[in-house]
């Protein structure tokens, strides 16, 4: 058999191979070489050099929503290839299901971030963070905040454990603001996300210098970064610390973000006593999360407080259960748990098991060794769960030494404020649970354990059916957590969108910010031509475009009839005596909705035309009491217009300002309509 071939790296535009033969990565689960792994020969400042350079400014040609759009259609495109990766992913160790929860859940997030970046971001270049700030009397001097993509490279340094995800999860946030990545995968299943590249790139479908692939070490990749650039690290602490105070990193002031080493824990609750539905979901999972990825998760729950009468029950449970898990090839359909991502991961596993067993007894499990089915128990990288007890929780090794696979320590607790203090010792986690139907006990306990937690699940008997798990990371949600978990975050949404940004304070004229926004501020110039803006097509529209229309005089006769008709009789707007003796109104005022009414029968071009719908407002505010008599003028100004991109129509909002005779506002809103793109 001859040598198995060196994994190719993805940079400045071409594939290259390296010029060594580089070191063997070897089958999980067989032994056998599956490739090897170097970045002899390849330029590193020159690849980043060439995503600053094209991808960066190809990026930043698109608004939000073609980016959006391309991730939407990159997902898609990946998971016509699933089927491949889940075959290639068996071979790191991962069953079926872990491979599910690695490849569709980074796909997944792709998706997820396509979806919110077209709902909760402008077809635009540009992000408005935040209302107008005033900063003088007369309105002329304003300040509003924005946010611009960085013009650097997001460099994402991955663990071995989530060969898919962990690269997609990094490189959604990044390519929606508008910023290109280089990717360095792990050693141990570089392979895995080396296919990942070759499939992105082969699809064509995101412009060139926006994806590149170091597939080797990353020798003096961190000596290139710039005060433009990121980093984004998923691995232990101990390397995330030497990352962090890298001269180059100091020096520049490069963004770092680090998912580290994490003790999560789960806790229930004294109510969930044996055959409670919360004791059942507390022992399920426990014990999926000890052997989904056979522990290799850095959500993975590695200690298990429990009320002190419950710890048997819990132990008894928690074994039976770990006791009908099928350990061997993920190939076989028969087994549930394959094998870590490497011998030299087992051998450290077994050293971390070493420590914790001078202060705990084995529970379940054998440590040193396990039966496995249709495969070497030697040769693969093969281990038993192992269910630690330690009757004693004071023990700082229960809190300091996480052993990165099928393992986790059941501890007791006597009381609510002894168990978070206990959550806390673990100085940093990326999530806990809590498993209770005592909504106090879970908000006492999720309140004082929060500060160490970049996440809290409480998973009761309501929520069970429907609940994503104690170590599923949604992108919607914050991934990261303080302290030891290495105080960053990943994902969270649009939250991570802007990790990517430098949100930036404008000052200047109304006219300025609208301008650099693309957004109508107020005390801006309008445009109040002869053509109502209702009749101009979303093409034909600019920001800007006005009407005023009124005035309109309310009368006694008016408010009557709305009460009546609406059946809203309020007092303030029937009783005389009563809206009198009001501070706030001083007598009879017409309702809001009735001002609302009156605008829309001012502003608007009764005919069919480009104005599909009106589908919200949005910002209402009433600020002035209207009283019979008073007249009535609104003015409608397009204030942001927002193109679909895969739609004939678009979104156009507008500003609405209700004044009465005095010049006063009476209502600001802001009114959402559909409008044609031709």
């Amino acid at each position: 058999m001859g040598q198995s071939p060196v994994l190719r790296s993805y940079v400045s535009g071409g594939w290259h191979t390296p010029s060594a033969e580089g070191t063997p990565l070897h089958d999980a689960v067989t032994g056998d070489e599956v490739a090897r792994f170097s970045s002899a020969g390849v330029d590193i400042g020159a690849a980043l050099d060439h995503g600053r350079r094209v991808g960066g400014p190809a990026l930043r040609a698109l608004t939000f929503h073609q980016r959006a759009a391309l991730l939407k259609a990159l997902a898609s495109e990946l998971r016509e290839h699933r089927d491949e990766l889940y075959t290639l992913s068996a071979r790191t160790g991962a069953t079926l299901g872990d491979s599910k929860f690695d490849i569709d859940g980074g796909i997944g997030v792709l998706f997820t971030y396509s979806s919110k970046g077209r709902r909760e971001l402008p077809n635009a270049t540009v992000y408005v963070d935040g209302a107008v700030e005033p900063l003088s009397k007369s309105g002329a001097f304003v300040a509003q905040h924005i946010a611009t993509p960085l013009h650097g490279v997001a460099v994402q340094i991955n663990a071995f454990n989530f060969p898919v995800w962990g690269p997609l999860e990094k490189l959604a946030p990044a390519f929606l603001a508008g910023m290109p990545t280089l990717i360095k995968p792990a050693p141990q299943t570089a392979y895995l996300t080396a296919r990942l590249v070759e499939l992105i790139v082969a699809s064509g479908l995101l412009p060139e210098g926006s994806v590149q692939l170091l597939c080797g070490e990353p020798g003096e990749l961190l000596d290139h970064l710039t005060e433009q650039d990121l980093v984004a690290f998923t691995g232990s602490a101990d390397t995330g610390r030497r990352l962090r105070t890298h001269p180059t990193i100091v020096a520049n002031g490069v963004r770092f973000t680090a998912e580290a080493d994490s003790l999560n824990c789960s806790i229930l609750g004294p109510d969930a006593t044996q055959g409670t539905p919360e004791f059942d979901l507390f022992v399920k999972q426990l014990t999926t999360e000890m052997t989904v990825k056979a522990g290799q998760k850095c959500t993975a729950i590695r200690r298990a407080f429990v009320p002190v009468e419950l710890i048997d029950d819990v132990a008894e449970a928690a074994a039976a259960r770990l006791a009908r898990i099928t350990i061997g090839n993920p190939s076989n359909d028969t087994v549930r748990m394959g094998a870590l991502v490497s011998v030299e991961q087992r051998d450290e596993l077994r050293r971390s098991l070493k420590a914790l067993l001078g202060v705990a007894t084995v529970a379940y499990g054998d440590p040193g060794s396990v039966e496995v089915v249709d495969a070497d128990a030697e040769r693969g990288a093969f281990v038993s769960p192992v269910l630690l007890r330690a009757d004693d929780p004071d023990h700082a090794e229960l809190h300091e030494v996480e052993a990165f696979g099928p393992v986790a320590t059941l501890m007791p607790y006597t009381s609510t404020s002894q168990v978070i203090e206990l959550a806390g010792r673990g100085r940093g986690s990326l999530v806990g649970s809590v498993v209770t139907a005592d909504v106090a006990f879970a908000r006492e306990v999720v309140l004082g354990a929060a500060m160490w937690h970049g996440r809290m699940l409480v998973l009761d008997r309501t929520s069970a059916a429907d609940s994503t798990g104690h170590g599923s990371p949604l992108p919607q949600l914050v991934h990261g957590g303080p302290g030891r978990a290495g105080g960053g975050e990943e994902m969270g949404g649009i939250r991570a969108v802007m990790h990517h940004m430098q949100r930036t304070a404008v000052q200047g004229s109304p006219d300025v910010l609208t301008a650099v926004t693309g957004q109508w501020v107020t005390g801006s110039q309008r445009s109040d031509d002869e053509v109502h803006p209702f009749r101009k097509t979303l093409a034909q529209l600019r920001v800007g475009d006005a009407v005023e229309a009124g005035p309109r005089t309310v009368t006694r006769e008016d408010v009557d009839h709305f009460a009546e008709f609406t059946g809203d009789t309020f007092y303030a707007h029937t009783d005389e005596d009563a809206a009198a003796a009001n501070p706030l109104f001083g007598g009879i005022v017409a309702h809001g909705y009735l001002v609302l009414s009156f605008a829309a029968g001012l502003f608007v071009s009764p005919e069919p035309g480009p104005v599909l719908a009106n589908y919200g407002l949005e910002n209402l505010r009433f600020i002035t009491p209207v009283k019979p008599g008073d007249a009535l003028t609104v003015t409608l100004t397009a204030k942001q217009i927002t193109p679909r991109e895969n739609a004939d129509h678009g979104e156009v909002r507008w500003d609405a300002d209700v004044t009465n005779q005095d010049d006063e506002s009476v209502a600001k809103y802001d009114v959402l309509t559909l409008v044609s793109k031709a």
